[in-house]
């Protein structure tokens, strides 16, 4: 694979921001951004979830860009990655083994987001040696976690919006504005607060696209047949000692599901009171200051040689 071309400007963080294209074995070209000073190790890799959505982690990569470098990417078949194909969850971990080689990095903090904490968790699996740490925010969700999502959903949504979205599944082809207003109410009870929430979906339902509903289709599909559930145990062997779990308190995905998971493989959870699925949206503070602890506490461990790579 090879890392092709580059821009800069000037970040928030004062310093440079770099993007580039990478190629893959299989000549697809994934695009990245880096933020950050690229001497300093381990760098971060954010992970976007989706899946089938571009990349939405440049807020958060902010949050920490003075700390260490931060990469991220569009995953293949989704914003500046575009790409036609099948999509698996191996070819998907393979994708982020190949970006980490064209980027000369050895060993990387990891910090997935929804679907990218799953992918997270399944580059553990093959990769291990490969992370330093890694932050699974909201996410991944195990077992039968969709029917307690489904429900509290529509507890959020009154029955006229209920109905307008399932009207709105069910079209064959949908014009701009019908597809907008389908992930507005398909994404505004992921916050804790309705009124909010409801602008930042429709925020988000003209950003963060197109979305690559195969790609969806493909990994779900995927992933029910080669759930992580039945990886746990081994899982719990693979992940580096610095691993922990985040996330909102009032997330309509079953917190409960994240309680769970921690237990079972014995990692800290820590709740975000008064934040949803995204919660450095409601409560940046108390994210902000909980990805600057784990990655500073992860540079400092590399600082001092509490573990090699």
């Amino acid at each position: 694979m090879k890392a092709l071309g580059g821009t800069g400007r000037l970040s928030a963080v004062t310093s440079m921001e770099t993007q580039g294209l990478v190629s893959m074995t299989d000549e697809a070209r994934l695009h990245w951004t880096a933020l950050g000073d690229g001497n300093r190790q381990p760098p971060v890799v954010m992970l976007h979830g989706g899946p089938g959505l571009p990349d939405y982690l440049g807020d958060v990569a902010a949050m920490v860009a003075d700390l260490a470098p931060v990469y991220r990417y569009d995953q293949r078949g989704t914003g500046r990655s575009p790409w036609q194909g099948c999509h698996s969850l191996t070819r998907h971990v393979d994708d982020l083994a190949e970006l980490l080689d064209a980027w000369d990095v050895s060993k990387a903090v990891l910090i997935g987001h929804s679907y990218g904490a799953d992918l997270a968790s399944r580059f553990c699996l093959t990769h291990p040696d490969r992370v330093a740490a890694v932050l699974l925010m909201c996410g991944p969700f195990i077992g039968d976690w969709r029917t307690g999502y489904r429900a509290e959903r529509d507890r959020r949504m009154s029955a006229a919006q209920q109905e307008r979205l399932r009207e709105l599944e069910e079209l064959p082809d949908r014009t701009e504005e019908q597809e907008v207003e389908l992930l507005t109410l398909a994404w505004f009870t992921d916050h804790a607060d309705p009124e909010r929430g409801w602008h930042w979906a429709a925020q988000s339902a003209r950003r963060r696209r197109p979305v690559n509903w195969a790609m969806n289709g493909e990994l779900g599909k995927d992933g029910r047949a080669d759930p992580l559930d039945e990886h746990l145990a081994e899982l719990r062997a693979c992940l580096p000692t610095r691993t922990e779990l985040l996330g909102g308190a009032g997330d309509p995905r079953p917190m409960a599901v994240l309680e769970s998971l921690a237990l079972r493989l014995g990692l800290p959870l820590t709740r975000i009171e008064g934040a949803g699925h995204e919660p450095w949206l409601e409560r940046p503070d108390a994210v902000r200051a909980h990805l600057r602890r784990f990655v500073r506490g992860t540079v400092d461990a590399r600082s001092s040689g509490r573990f090699a790579g």
